[in-house]
Formats: structure tokens, sequence, C-alpha cells
């Protein structure tokens, strides 16, 4: 689009992908928060950023060999166009007493969804998994029992329609690990793009599947690398079943659990997992 040359110089300069389609330009983020999109300027142009990947070479697709036509080594940083500052912590919202919830201190400052659920107003329908998810999420960034069990009383005494005490009861009978992709699963308002938690602060760990395998990236078939992709992404840290993969992946089951064979066998992902 010749208009986004006009928003954003760098793209005749940056790292270039030829696609079936058209062109990815990649930028490194230096530490900087941006927001994915699929509306980019208002036009169908998709931003991928932290929690989000690409087709990239020398991957092949419907007889398309995806290549660098400006090489990794002369990416730019980031335009400041795309930059969205860092949201503040303390957020606040209104209680159907039309009193201020201010959120207190815990710990998990990090991960963001514990900021999303005690930040909105939730609604019917959504306070019963929200709640529960939030005592979870709590006790597993090791805050107190007491303390968790304290937050979540406050928050549901600020929605407009709070559930009763009988309910809230129920929450704290047991702990529950809730990992990235089954928060999701629950609670659809929750945004992922925000949180510093997932692959550490933005940042793929070294014990990342696609860290520790990327010499042999390109030797795997498209299925096999996509569904590395997957674990090395959005199940990061997570270790989902296969059905749960085909259907995340909209894939065949078949493919997938043919692609979960030939990944153990070349000692990719754990024999013991993924079943």
């Amino acid at each position: 689009m010749p208009e986004l040359k006009e928003y954003l110089p760098e793209i005749k300069e940056t790292t270039r992908v030829r696609t079936r389609r058209g062109y990815h330009y990649y930028f490194s983020l230096s530490g900087e928060y941006v927001k994915s999109t699929n509306n980019l300027f208002g036009k169908r142009l998709e931003l991928k950023s932290n929690g989000t990947y690409v087709v990239a070479p020398p991957s092949i697709i419907k007889a398309h060999r995806y290549v660098f036509e400006i090489p990794l080594s002369e990416m730019l940083p980031i335009p400041k166009l795309l930059i969205k500052k860092e949201r503040e912590l303390a957020f606040c919202v209104e209680d159907r007493e039309h009193k201020v919830f201010k959120i207190p201190k815990y710990h998990g400052q990090k991960v963001d969804c514990i900021r999303q659920i005690l930040s909105r107003d939730l609604e019917e329908g959504e306070r019963n998994n929200s709640l529960f998810i939030l005592y979870n999420l709590l006790l597993q960034n090791k805050n107190t029992e007491e303390y968790s069990k304290k937050l979540v009383i406050n928050k549901n005494k600020s929605l407009s329609k709070p559930l009763t005490e009988l309910d809230l009861k129920k929450f704290c009978r047991k702990a529950y690990k809730y990992g990235c992709s089954g928060i999701r699963d629950k609670l659809a308002y929750i945004k992922c793009e925000a949180c510093g938690y997932r692959f550490k602060d933005g940042k793929l760990k070294d014990s990342n599947i696609l860290i520790k395998n990327i010499r042999i990236l390109p030797e795997l078939s498209n299925a096999q690398r996509g569904v590395a992709c997957l674990l090395g992404t959005v199940f990061e840290g997570e270790y989902p079943s296969i059905n749960k993969i085909a259907e995340t992946a909209n894939m065949n089951f078949g493919t997938v659990k043919h692609a979960i064979k030939i990944l153990k066998e070349m000692l990719v992902i754990d024999e013991a997992l993924y079943n």
C-alpha cells in the first residue's frame, strides 16, 4: 500500500519478507510495548507483536517459499508511531454505589490478566469464572490465602451485581492451577498483548522449545513447524492434549498426532508429554 510508506517510511529499509500476498516487515521492539491489531491505521493491515507469530523463511506455503528480501541483520527499531506507552498499574472502577475501587498491591503485577479482572466491572456470566480464576492466580503468584480471599471479596463488593456470599465461599475451597490458554478459553475479554509475564517480559526464555531447537526448525515440515510454534508461543509453559492443540490450530487431529510423534522422535519435545 503506497500510503503505508507515508505512515512508516522505515519499511523501505527494515527487514522484509516476500509472502504469497504481499510482504512482512520486521522491527525490533527494543523493550517497547506494542499492541497487536488486525486493523492498523484503519486499514486491512495486521500488526503482530508479543505473544503472536508469523510464517517465516524458509517455510513453503502452497508452493510459495518465504524468503528474506532484506536480511534480519538490517532490522530497524520499532517506529515511534507504533509504540503504545505502558499503562499505569493503578486502575479504578466504580462500584454500584459509585464509590471508587482502587486496585491494591499484590504479588504478580506482571500477570496482566489479574489487573484486567480487577479493573473490569464484571457482568453476569463473567463473574463466577473471573473471580475463581482471580483467586487462583493470586495464589499462584505467592499471595497468601487470606489476602487472596480478601481481595476477591472486595472485588465482588465493587461489582454492579455482586455474587452472594455463598457463591464466593465455593471459590476458596480448592486451588486450581490456570495456564494462559485456559484463562483465554474461560474469559473472552482477556487480552494477552500487554502481559509482561509471558515470554519473560516479551522475550522467549532459553528453555523455550523454539529457542532450544532453532537450528532444526528449517528441517521440519509445515505441520511440524506449526505445532512447534504453537507449543512455544500460545502454549508456552503448558502441556495441552493433542486434541487441544488440533482444536486451537484448526488442524486435523491425525496430522497433529503425527507431527507430535515426529517432534518426539527428533527430541524437540519430551516423549512423556503432549499425549
